[in-house]
């Protein structure tokens, strides 16, 4: 058996959403698969951040002969255990997840509301 590692399309029609995968290499794109190894997702804004793998997973596949797509390959040496850009891929990751944090809402305007519900009540 002939294990690739390889990329399975999920999401919709204009709305792209990989898993990278551990799968006979017999199999169609999107059969069943061994083990999923990571992430990708092309549309996230902070391009860094776009692949999230397994590292340590990823390097036993490669250990026991398993061969990795052309595009996965790239994905491996960028972000892989021992990858690159593993610094720039956190700083990002860290950019994306403070951006999608919702402010505080302060209860000063919940209380000046009850406070001009209790002068009207008098």
């Amino acid at each position: 058996m002939s294990v690739r590692i390889r990329m399975k399309k999920f999401g919709r029609k204009h709305r792209p959403f990989f898993r990278i995968v551990a799968v006979d290499g017999r199999r169609p794109r999107d059969g069943r698969v061994l083990e999923e190894l990571g992430v990708y997702d092309p549309l996230v804004p902070e391009t860094d951040a776009r692949a999230i793998l397994k590292g340590e997973r990823i390097q036993y596949w490669l250990g026991v002969g398993a061969q990795p797509s052309d595009k996965v390959a790239v994905l491996i040496k960028k972000y892989g255990q021992n990858g690159k850009c593993l610094d720039a891929q956190k700083e990002a990751l860290e950019r994306l997840a403070a951006s999608r944090r919702r402010p505080v809402v302060a209860s000063a305007p919940v209380a000046a509301a009850d406070a001009a519900t209790a002068t009207a009540a008098e």
